[in-house]
C-alpha cells in the first residue's frame, strides 16, 4: 500500500512510493519517460520538484496513473474554508446522479442572473469558498429553471443553466474531482449541442489530465463552434496543449494569433501570461521570468494574477532565485489564497522553497504558506 502521509505532499514522495509498488527501478521509470535519471532522482529525494506539465504527464503515464495519483489530490482539508469547498464535491456528486430537477419553488430569471454573474465574479477572483458555497443552489434552480422557464425565456434559462455548469466543473476540476467535473460537464449540454464555455472547460480538463492530443482535437471541435467568434482564450489553451507535446513552434503560432484577437487590456495581459506558461513548460525560466515581468498585472483579476505570479516564482526558483521566487508565491497566496493552495504545481514550488529560501522574512513567509496548505 502507499503510504498514506504522502497524500498531498510533494510529488517526488508520491512517485517513489508508486515506483517501487510496480516494481520499477530508476533507470526504468528515467527510460519511460525521456528524463533523466539524473532528474528523476533528485525528485524521489526532494532535491527537484515537477514544474512542467508534460513531465507530470509522462510520469504519470510511465506508472500507469492518473496524473492526479502522483499530485495527490484531492488534497486533505487544511482549514474551514477548504473543508466547506471540498464538501461542495460530494453535493454535486448527489445532483449528477439525479436524473432531473427536485420539485422546489423556482428563482425568477433576474435574480438567478444576478446569481450566476456573482458566482462568475467568485470565480475570476479566486474566491473558492465564495463559489462553492452558491454553487449548489445554483444548479439546481437553473435545471429547475431549464424546465419551467416560458418558451420566451428558455434561451436564457439554458445559457444560465450551461453557465453555472461550467463553473462548477471548473471548481471540481481544481479540486481534483476531475470525472466528476467531465460528468457535469457532459450533463451541461443543451441536447446535442455544444456550447463553447463547455468545450473550453473540457479543454481545460484534458490539459489537466495531462492528455494534450486530445485537448488539441477538442479545440479544434470548438474552433468550429457556432459561438466561437474570434475570442482568445481558445487559441491560448491550445498553445499549453502544444507546448505539453513538445512543439514549440505551433505554440507560438497559435500564441500570435490568440494576440491578434485580444480586445483589451485584461486579454493582452492573459496572451503573456500564456507565453510565459509555455516558456516555462518548455523548460525555458529566463524567458518564462521575462515574459511574467512583461505581463500588466493590475489588468488582471485575482485568481488569473495568482496563476501568473506561480509561473514566475517558478521561473525565479529555476535560476537559483529561491528568494524572489518565495516573494512572487507569497504575492500569489495575497491575490487567491485557496486558489494557490489547491495548485499542485504552487504546492510543489511550496515545499522545493522551503529548504532554499535564505531571507529570514521570506522563510517565514514560505513556512507559513507550506504549514497553511497542508505541507508540514
Amino acid at each position: 500500500m502507499l503510504d498514506e502521509t504522502a497524500a498531498g505532499g510533494p510529488i517526488g514522495v508520491r512517485l517513489a512510493a508508486w515506483r517501487l509498488r510496480r516494481g520499477l527501478t530508476l533507470e526504468d521509470l528515467a527510460s519511460g519517460t525521456g528524463l533523466s535519471l539524473d532528474y528523476v532522482a533528485a525528485l524521489e529525494t526532494g532535491r527537484e520538484w515537477v514544474d512542467r506539465r508534460g513531465r507530470l504527464a509522462a510520469l504519470a503515464a510511465a506508472l500507469r496513473l492518473d496524473v492526479a495519483d502522483l499530485t495527490g489530490q484531492p488534497y486533505p482539508p487544511r482549514g474551514e474554508e477548504h473543508a466547506a469547498v471540498r464538501a461542495v464535491a460530494f453535493h454535486l456528486r448527489r445532483r449528477v446522479a439525479r436524473p432531473g430537477p427536485d420539485s422546489v419553488g423556482g428563482v425568477p430569471l433576474e435574480e438567478l442572473a444576478e446569481q450566476t454573474r456573482a458566482a462568475a465574479q467568485a470565480d475570476v477572483v479566486g474566491d473558492e469558498h465564495a463559489l462553492a458555497l452558491a454553487l449548489p443552489e445554483l444548479i439546481e434552480a437553473t435545471d429547475h429553471a431549464v424546465v419551467t422557464a416560458p418558451a420566451l425565456g428558455r434561451a436564457e434559462a439554458v445559457r444560465l443553466r450551461v453557465q453555472v455548469h461550467v463553473l462548477g466543473a471548473g471548481l471540481l476540476r481544481r479540486l481534483g474531482y476531475k470525472d466528476l467535473a467531465w460528468m457535469l460537464l457532459h450533463r451541461a449540454r443543451p441536447g446535442t449541442r455544444e456550447p463553447l464555455p463547455v468545450l473550453l472547460e473540457e479543454v481545460r480538463l484534458l490539459i489537466d489530465l495531462g492528455l494534450p492530443e486530445y485537448a488539441l482535437a477538442r479545440a479544434e471541435r470548438a474552433e468550429r463552434a457556432e459561438d466561437a467568434g474570434s475570442g482568445w482564450e481558445l487559441s491560448a489553451l491550445a498553445a499549453v496543449a502544444q507546448a505539453m507535446a513538445g512543439r514549440r513552434q505551433h505554440a507560438e503560432q497559435l500564441l500570435a494569433k490568440a494576440a491578434g484577437r485580444a480586445t483589451d487590456a485584461r486579454e493582452l495581459a492573459m496572451v503573456v501570461a500564456a507565453r510565459a506558461a509555455v516558456a516555462a513548460e518548455h523548460g525555458d525560466a529566463e524567458e518564462a521570468a521575462v515574459h511574467a515581468r512583461a505581463a500588466e498585472l493590475t489588468a488582471l483579476e485575482g485568481a488569473q494574477r495568482s496563476r501568473l505570479l506561480t509561473v514566475a516564482a517558478a521561473a525565479e526558483a529555476r535560476q537559483d532565485r529561491a528568494d524572489q521566487a518565495a516573494a512572487r508565491l507569497v504575492e500569489a497566496d495575497t491575490a487567491a489564497p485557496l486558489r494557490l493552495r489547491l495548485d499542485p504545481f504552487a504546492r510543489e514550488l511550496v515545499a522545493a522553497l522551503d529548504a532554499r529560501t535564505t531571507n529570514t522574512v521570506q522563510v517565514a513567509a514560505v513556512r507559513n504558506l507550506a504549514e497553511r496548505a497542508g505541507l508540514r
